[in-house]
């Protein structure tokens, strides 16, 4: 074990997070130990422990985490853009981000623990209800600012882009699934869609 400086509580959590992240994206949840986690991060599994009670509440940081970049990133993107470009901030965010690990990669494999587990479905739940609100939030704002129609839906809009981004973290796991191009095609025309064209 390689011994990682002293570092504040702040700093320690989020060096933790840090490296939970490489290895659940490097596995699995459940693949996945704290013994795993601690080597990753030079630290002992009871100083894991101070931060987090559980791996499972340790992986819930995680998710945080990971969406908290995201929504930082398109707010970014946002802050620059015209609000017609607003409603693809995420898509480009996410691109920003991608030598990370995305909210929906991790997502895609909390999906999977979901079924054996209540407290994932639970936290799932209320993680995407969240993560909806945020894009539908970013619709509404995008529509007061004129830069999409008022007759387009943002609950249901939301909806479309965060399962269209689901659907980018198959491909990326599994390949062969869509086509790149077909991506593209895709974006253009939620584009079009958005802009009123």
């Amino acid at each position: 074990m390689t011994v990682t400086p002293r570092l504040a509580a702040s700093e320690r959590r989020a060096a933790l997070i840090d490296a939970a992240l490489r290895v659940f994206a490097a596995g699995s949840y459940s693949g996945a130990t704290t013994a795993d986690i601690a080597r990753a991060a030079g630290v002992s599994e009871p100083i894991l422990y101070r931060h987090f009670a559980s791996k499972r509440d340790l992986y819930f940081a995680c998710i945080e985490e990971t969406w908290a970049q995201l929504r930082e990133a398109v707010e970014e993107l946002v802050a620059q853009e015209d609000p017609s470009e607003w409603p693809l901030a995420v898509g480009k965010a996410v691109r920003g981000l991608r030598e990370r690990c995305l909210p929906t990669h991790i997502w895609i494999q909390a999906l999977s623990e979901a079924g054996e587990d209540p407290e994932v479905r639970r936290f799932l739940r209320r993680h995407f209800r969240d993560v909806h609100g945020f894009f539908a939030d970013l619709l509404r704002r995008a529509q007061a600012a004129g830069g999409i129609p008022a007759e387009r839906d943002p609950d249901a809009e939301a909806w479309i882009g965060l399962g269209i981004g689901l659907l980018r973290s198959v491909q990326d796991r599994l390949g062969g699934v869509v086509a790149e191009e077909d991506f593209a095609a895709i974006s253009e025309s939620r584009r079009a869609w958005l802009g009123g064209v």
